[in-house]
């Protein structure tokens, strides 16, 4: 009798569990098929990207070169140095490699210069070197300069973007001046080559550390304006050095992933270095500006 009763509440609880099963069943399926697990995408990092500018600055000089304690005043507009010597462009190279906020900036510009007549003109002698000139011939200024730096994205308001930047310019120079003999002059550390005399500078290198601040301004797609100034020296090179660039560049087109873009602006540097007294003082009080026309390679 135990036994017919037990079996009887076995079948009672296989069945309500049958019933259970089917219940979940249509449960399940009115609900759908579950939803599978979300999974958020990993973050692309920002891909660095190119720029590569080479172009040519139409220079002007204003300003006092010394050589050897020999001062001239140069006042040489692009057109006087065409003019006067075989010198058309200074040539420079600017690239930016940028990663979201974050840039590398170089620059490099070589320019061999030269100037005659009526834009120069002889100064007071340095301290220490005797004599008085006669009117001077000449200057000729071979000279490259090298910018390395980092620049960053402080701030963005829409299409305008305003960076930081900060870094170091690298001088080297060699300058040569020709001055006509007078019969007062001490020309005993002078080279004599007929009626002139030849102060010769030889290698005179110097770095100036610059920081400074760069406008960016997207004007429409492809077109953008940029704004730069910085200063530098501070006595650990020269003396004291600024420069104000402002440049537009339009989009030409692309070919096989490089936008190329033409560029046209401003350029103005200036510099006050001095080294060395009496016979070995060497002077550069210049200002250097121009028009700068190139072409501009991103990738």
């Amino acid at each position: 009798m135990e036994t017919g009763a037990l079996g009887f509440r076995r079948g009672v609880l296989a069945s309500f569990c049958a019933l259970l099963g089917m219940a979940a069943n249509a449960w399940a399926a009115d609900l759908g098929p579950a939803p599978s697990p979300i999974v958020e995408p990993l973050p692309v990092p920002p891909a660095w990207s190119f720029r590569f500018v080479p172009y040519g600055w139409l220079t002007s000089l204003n300003g006092t070169q010394t050589v050897r304690g020999r001062s001239v005043k140069v006042d040489a507009s692009f057109v006087d140095i065409v003019e006067k010597s075989d010198t058309l462009v200074a040539l420079m190279g600017d690239l930016e490699a940028r990663n979201g906020p974050f840039a590398l900036l170089g620059n490099v510009v070589w320019s061999k210069i030269g100037a005659e007549g009526g834009n120069v003109r002889s100064r007071a002698l340095a301290p220490g070197v005797a004599g008085t000139l006669g009117t001077s011939l000449g200057v000729d200024i071979t000279m490259a300069i090298a910018e390395v730096g980092v620049a960053y994205e402080v701030a963005r308001f829409g299409s305008l973007a305003f960076d930081v930047l900060g870094g170091a310019r690298y001088w080297h120079q060699r300058a040569d001046l020709s001055l006509a003999v007078a019969a007062t002059v001490d020309v005993g550390d002078l080279e004599i080559a007929g009626g002139r005399a030849l102060a010769r500078s030889g290698s005179v290198d110097w770095l100036d550390p610059i920081v400074g601040a760069r406008l960016r301004y997207t004007v429409a797609p492809g077109h953008e304006i940029i704004l730069r100034g910085d200063i530098g020296g501070f006595g650990v090179g020269s003396d004291f050095s600024w420069q104000a660039i402002g440049a537009y560049g339009f989009e030409l087109g692309s070919y096989q992933g490089i936008t190329f873009s033409g560029v046209i602006g401003y350029r103005a540097l200036y510099v006050d270095y001095v080294q060395g007294e009496g016979r070995q003082r060497y002077e550069f009080d210049m200002l250097q500006h121009g028009p700068v026309i190139g072409l501009s390679a991103r990738f």
